[in-house]
């Protein structure tokens, strides 16, 4: 390698412009050799963040292998996985090649593990073509490296989980710890708060409707689009009540959660819920989130679908008095707490076995 000072965060792999952190580049250097405390993962597979893949399969009309030179193209000229449309990546799971003598990481050459920082900032390069992939998923079989800094965080698969199942939780791990933090504030104040979960049926809401139950909600509300998900969310026992509304519609979204509050316990006095978990991948749900959401209460947006700005301007302009906050997918044991929620609910492992199934 050049004989630069290396950093922490990545610094050194920032080809342009000079001076941004990796996340922030447009283009990386991916290339193998290590500096001392940089890890390269040997990939086996790469998840796709929701919405970033739902652009690109809408850009596309849904052509996989249009999809896939969109991915390849994007790896190739950035050096890394950052959809230039959403912004986000995702994650990837594969194999320890080599360890550098000063990485702090804790992984071994032969460790298989997932990264959980995302891909938006990992060096990254693929060497098959994606051939064994057909655009049509969000999980992405593929050959090639990524880089890892030393303040990376990387946690070892388990070995009771299929490869495919850890990676799609822990894609989502942030989601279910920081609820359960927010959820266990109100709780240590006396309060048995009511947590709605928009987009309650995928990854991170099915995760998060478990957090908010195993933290101490009096009552959770999972609000789907469609009715096949209402009766998959239904069946999983997730959620105290389902309700079904277009999460874009704001009036419709608030009656929905007013619905799932009749007989619901805890205040609801004003047909609202006290936390708000914003999971779905498509943009325009700020508002809904918002309006259904009580005063005083607090919105948690998980999606990188989310304009904060229309979130800021659209709770100014409802008069709402409310607390939000940003999903950064980082918590203290997150992934740890995400596997536990997996093999203790039942309903949350069928959700996930199911999607995996249908992808």
């Amino acid at each position: 390698m050049p004989d630069t000072t290396t950093s922490p965060v990545g610094l050194h792999r920032v080809f342009e412009p000079a001076g941004v952190l990796p996340q922030a580049a447009q283009r990386l250097d991916p290339r193998p050799e290590l500096w001392p405390d940089e890890v390269r993962i040997s990939v086996e597979r790469l998840n796709l963040d929701a919405a970033s893949y739902r652009q690109l399969a809408e850009q596309h009309d849904g052509d996989g292998e249009a999809v896939k030179q969109s991915v390849l193209r994007i790896v190739a000229e950035r050096g890394k996985m950052q959809n230039p449309v959403t912004g986000s990546g995702g994650m990837l799971v594969g194999t320890v090649d080599e360890v550098g003598p000063d990485s702090p990481l804790g992984v071994e050459k032969g460790d298989r593990v997932a990264t959980l920082v995302s891909l938006t900032l990992t060096p990254l390069q693929i060497t098959d073509g994606l051939a064994k992939w057909d655009g049509r998923s969000e999980q992405v079989p593929a050959e090639g490296h990524a880089i890892l800094f030393a303040r990376s965080i990387v946690a070892k698969l388990p070995d009771d989980l299929a490869p495919e199942l850890s990676l799609a939780v822990m894609d989502v791990c942030g989601a279910p710890a920081l609820t359960a933090r927010v959820v266990r504030q109100y709780v240590d104040k006396g309060l048995k708060p009511i947590v709605s979960v928009i987009g309650g049926a995928g990854k991170s809401g099915s995760l998060s409707l478990a957090a908010a139950r195993d933290a101490g909600a009096a009552r959770t509300i999972g609000v789907v689009p469609f009715q096949a998900e209402a009766d998959k969310l239904g069946k999983s026992g997730l959620a105290d009540a389902v309700a079904l509304a277009d999460a874009r519609d704001p009036v419709a979204l608030a009656k929905a959660v007013a619905g799932g509050l009749v007989d619901g316990g805890g205040d609801g006095s004003d047909g609202s819920a006290d936390i708000t978990v914003l999971c779905v991948d498509v943009p325009g749900c700020e508002h809904g989130a918002v309006l259904s959401t009580k005063a005083g209460g607090t919105v948690i947006f998980f999606s990188m679908a989310t304009s904060f700005s229309a979130a800021a301007l659209g709770a100014e302009g409802l008069a709402a008095d409310v607390t939000m906050l940003v999903g950064n997918g980082y918590v203290p044991g997150h992934a740890e707490y995400a596997l536990k929620l997996l093999r203790s609910e039942p309903g949350v492992r069928e959700l996930f076995e199911r999607r995996l199934a249908e992808d």
